[in-house]
């Protein structure tokens, strides 16, 4: 195409995407004007239209912002069909006020052709439009014409919309992750319009998209499965809170928010932690013999004594016997699901009892009323101490504390663990939870059921918490706006909000109930899982719907994953149907090929086969020396290059604080971040596993045959993260596998490119 013809083609194209985007701002102004209307309503009325008028409110609110959110390159595609038939795809579906269809929203089944059609199996299709926008401005358009004539299995296997695609990868990263909505290719578009039922495993080697591909598969079946997941919602599963952080705008980009994202660390409402343990330690603490642990640990606070014991209660004698215990906790057990609830129906079973004993040796018989009697029983001390050691309630973090601090205790309720497994275990009361210990918590927490003297303390002090920043709040509003002038003070406003304030979004309520059951699951990084984290994520989806993506060529530790039924422990044993993705998009090819030789010498396995799809010159970099001597001069000569991308060091664990203090003394200034959130900064510091589904323009990666040593899966991960060059800092060697260089190289003055 000549530069006239593009010329009026993108001024074509222009007048369209201003067409769309002028109903769009009609459609916001539309639901504006409507929201205005209801909230001038006021809250007055019966408590039904009171309910209504918040939900008109929040349903107004919500398409508002998903309409906000969809702003940027609304329109990216347009389809030409046989018959002069013409369709733009974009990020939502738009009709025109005579209900035509503008714009069709790119997860519609009539979308898909934009997606699947080839010049093999071209359909109708006979050209496909992708449409490069900026703000609003039309830029660039790149066309396909799909036609089997001169068909080369080549072209039959290309990429689709190989310009923007390459566009994408090759611009400096954001320290965000954008979405591939306009550059979903045919493998990845299959697993995202997959079936929503049972359990989808992606295997997916690094820079294949994985974490794309299951965001838009999330984003997809909200939309496929509207009625079904909007009540119930979807989870999001990472590997740490920067990753979601990165991933944050995707879903909203794409009109979705009604998302719940986590980490396992923070999985159990009311604790949080970023600890991992030592990889011997979570080894154990992942194995489902916890669960079991946990099974005998809870029905070890229901004790039967061996022997009858007499109380005296306001000086008559009754007698707690083993007969009436067995027979009390039968029927509690009947009575509820749950360890701390089944308390109350256990000690109203022996109150029954024990009042009896007590009306007779008062001298009444079973006709007279002696419901006044109870509380002589109840408050007595001794009754009270007899029964909690009978049916002790507690909490998850107080029995899990126990367990692991008594050795006798730990014995006893784990006979098929060896005493090194056991020692392994021992921690003194009061030491921090890793992310090893949720899983456990978890498990707990579903045989105890909920405490009810530690919610009703954990419910106020969030409540008071919560009436403190409203009160905050409201003293800013008053002052911003000079407000009440004497007549109304910051508690008076505050109490308003609190009767009349927004009800909780899904999202927001599913975060808080730890019981929330989801109608599907995403799990990113999957691989590092262990079956009991597994067993909690399948107790909080009841329906078997997740998607689980990750590489078993990734894992950290220094056993290689197998098989993803092994790790999976029960999940695996459900309907699990694979799928796997085999470009990698991200990685450079020399990078890459280096990466699976690495990985090959040192882990041989029969893993899937994967090309890149791209090369940079001069992608692969090594400077000899020790780190402490070179690095900082390597990572100024990468920043003077990098413009506008984001760089990582990449370095063994029990390196980190010790890189991160040498580079802030001479580059301080890129390790800030502008917004606090550290992907934003020109520059990270980070080890292997917190930077597992990131990625970078480049990487630096310090001693990597170190890396190595302690976890291939790691040494792995660290290569594959850049998008432009990798380069390699060591002292003494390179990890087995690593390309030969053509010449020693024993400074950064000459460091060596592949």
């Amino acid at each position: 195409m000549d530069e006239d013809a593009e010329a009026r083609e993108i001024a074509l194209e222009q007048g369209y995407v201003d067409r769309v985007y002028r109903r769009l701002d009609a459609m916001r102004s539309s639901y504006r004007r409507q929201l205005d209307g209801v909230r001038r309503s006021g809250p007055s009325g019966s408590p039904q239209n009171r309910s209504e008028r918040d939900a008109f409110a929040a349903h107004y609110e919500d398409t508002i912002s998903r309409l906000d959110q969809v702003e940027n390159r609304l329109v990216f595609g347009r389809l030409d069909f046989t018959g002069d038939r013409t369709r733009y795809v974009g990020r939502i579906g738009i009709l025109s006020e005579d209900q035509e269809q503008l714009l069709v929203d790119w997860r519609a089944p009539s979308a898909r052709p934009f997606y699947q059609a080839t010049a093999a199996h071209p359909g109708e299709v006979v050209r496909r439009r992708h449409i490069t926008t900026d703000l609003r401005r039309v830029v660039a358009l790149e066309d396909e014409l799909l036609s089997s004539e001169g068909l080369t299995p080549a072209v039959e296997h290309s990429l689709t919309g190989e310009g923007a695609l390459f566009a994408a990868l090759s611009a400096a990263r954001e320290g965000r992750m954008g979405d591939i909505v306009a550059t979903i290719q045919a493998e990845q578009d299959a697993i995202i319009r997959d079936e929503l039922e049972g359990i989808l495993v992606v295997q997916g080697g690094p820079g294949t998209g994985k974490t794309a591909v299951a965001l838009h598969r999330a984003a997809y079946l909200l939309y496929a499965h509207r009625e079904r997941l909007q009540r119930s919602g979807v989870l999001i599963v990472g590997p740490t809170r920067v990753f979601l952080d990165y991933i944050d705008q995707v879903l909203p980009s794409l009109g979705e928010t009604d998302v719940v994202s986590t980490t396992m660390g923070d999985l159990l409402p009311g604790t949080s932690t970023r600890l991992r343990d030592e990889e011997d330690v979570a080894r154990v603490k992942g194995d489902l013999e916890m669960a079991n642990v946990a099974e005998r640990a809870v029905r070890a606070l229901q004790r039967v004594p061996a022997d009858p014991q007499r109380i005296t209660v306001e000086g008559i004698a009754v007698t707690i016997t083993p007969a009436a215990v067995s027979k009390a906790m039968a029927r509690a057990r009947r009575a509820a699901p749950t360890h701390n609830e089944a308390r109350t129906p256990f000690v109203l079973a022996m109150l029954e009892d024990l009042v009896r004993q007590y009306a007779r040796g008062r001298g009444l018989d079973d006709d007279d009323e002696t419901a006044y009697l109870y509380e002589d029983v109840r408050s007595n001390r001794d009754v009270r101490v007899a029964l909690n050691l009978c049916w002790m309630p507690t909490t998850p973090h107080g029995l899990l504390e126990r367990l692991y601090a008594r050795p006798d205790l730990l014995a006893r309720h784990s006979p098929k663990f060896t005493q090194a497994e056991r020692d392994l275990l021992r921690r003194e009361p009061g030491s921090q939870w890793t992310i090893s210990d949720i899983p456990i918590l978890d498990e707990l927490a579903e045989l105890l059921g909920p405490h009810e003297e530690a919610e009703t303390r954990r419910a106020r002090l969030e409540r008071q918490a919560s009436e403190r920043e409203q009160l905050e709040f409201a003293q800013t509003a008053i002052d911003a706006q000079d407000l009440g002038d004497g007549m109304v003070d910051a508690s008076m406003l505050a109490s308003r909000f609190r009767q009349h304030g927004p009800s909780l979004t899904l999202a927001e309520k599913a975060s808080a109930d730890r019981t929330w059951t989801f109608g599907h699951i995403v799990v990113d990084e999957a691989q590092e899982l262990s079956p009991m984290a597994w067993r909690a994520l399948l107790r909080r989806c009841p329906l078997r719907s997740m998607t689980v993506v990750g590489d078993l060529a990734q894992r950290s530790g220094s056993q290689p994953a197998t098989s993803w039924r092994s790790l999976m422990g029960k999940a695996g044993r459900e309907h699990v149907r694979q799928a796997a993705l085999t470009v990698s998009y991200r990685t450079p090819a020399t990078v890459l090929e280096a990466a699976s030789a690495v990985l090959m010498a040192n882990a041989p396995g029969d893993y899937l086969p994967l090309t890149a799809a791209r090369e940079v010159a001069h992608s692969l970099v090594t400077t000899r020396g020790h780190w402490r001597d070179v690095l900082v001069d390597v990572v100024r000569e990468e920043l003077r290059g990098l413009g506008h991308g984001k760089m990582a060091v990449i370095t063994p664990s029990d390196q980190v604080a010790g890189v991160w203090g040498e580079l802030a003394e001479a580059v301080g200034e890129a390790l800030v971040s502008p917004d606090g959130h550290p992907l934003r900064a020109p520059l990270v510091v980070m080890d292997p596993p917190a930077s597992k589904g990131l990625e970078f323009d480049v990487v630096v990666v310090v001693e990597p045959a170190h890396i190595a040593a302690a976890s291939i899966g790691d040494v792995y991960v660290a290569m594959t993260r850049p998008t432009r060059r990798l380069h390699a800092i060591y002292r003494d060697e390179l990890p087995d596998g690593w390309p030969a260089q053509d010449h020693d190289v024993n400074s950064t003055a000459a460091p060596h490119r592949w």
